[in-house]
């Protein structure tokens, strides 16, 4: 896989967090088993790049005043009304260590039962917790949906072709996709006397055939 690089500078510690996202950047904390934590900031742009193309399962490279570090990127904060980014979590990432992750799903192709039956299609799971080392890590899983044809076929885990380096944690048996039949109306039965009995109006009705009565009197 493509590696990214990402370049980062030390914080300035004399600016809050909202001071450094007014000027375009994005505070960033770096965590690493052996190495030192960090304070960082990068430029809001160059990172959204690098975040668009390497998600949360590819190993990027960070470039810190010219050292360059592994990393993977581990969480991601964004404004509740604007979407902007706020804040980035990133982890050291050692390339001869396997690391636990989660892969996403990518659903291709068309589902017959959909298709041709107006059946509805869910997803279970859409992504996969896997370990592998860094280096063979994927941005994907494809997961083609078109064995899906009728109500009672689905998708499970054991399904999903991995590449031989990837081991997946999810049981094999847990199901992935599946289509569901259509709800069909609910119709309102109408109620038939039996013979010999009168049929008998809803109560309100009957109240109010009861007043009409006691009027014409």
């Amino acid at each position: 896989m493509e590696k990214i690089s990402i370049v980062l500078q030390k914080r300035d510690q004399s600016l809050k967090a909202k001071e450094l996202l007014l000027a375009d950047l994005i505070p960033i904390e770096f965590y690493g088993r052996g190495l030192e934590n960090m304070s960082l900031q990068c430029d809001y742009q160059t990172f959204r790049r690098a975040y668009r193309a390497a998600g949360g399962n590819t190993v990027v490279e960070l470039d810190v005043d010219g050292k360059k570090i592994n990393a993977l990127i581990h969480e991601v904060s964004f404004h509740p009304v604007t979407d902007r980014i706020t804040h980035v979590d990133l982890i050291n990432v050692r390339m001869d260590e396997e690391i636990n992750t989660q892969i996403p799903l990518e659903f291709v192709g068309q589902a017959p039962a959909v298709k041709e039956l107006a059946g509805t299609f869910t997803a279970h799971i859409n992504e996969l917790n896997i370990k592998c080392l860094p280096k063979d890590l994927v941005h994907t899983f494809e997961v083609d949906i078109s064995s899906l044809v009728d109500f009672h076929t689905a998708i499970h885990v054991k399904d999903i072709v991995v590449p031989e380096a990837i081991t997946v944690l999810n049981d094999p048996e847990d199901t992935v996709a599946n289509v569901s039949a259509p709800r069909e109306e609910e119709k309102e039965e109408e109620v038939v006397p039996a013979e010999g009995e009168e049929a008998t109006a809803p109560e309100g009705e009957e109240k109010k055939a009861e007043e009409g009565d006691e009027k014409s009197e």
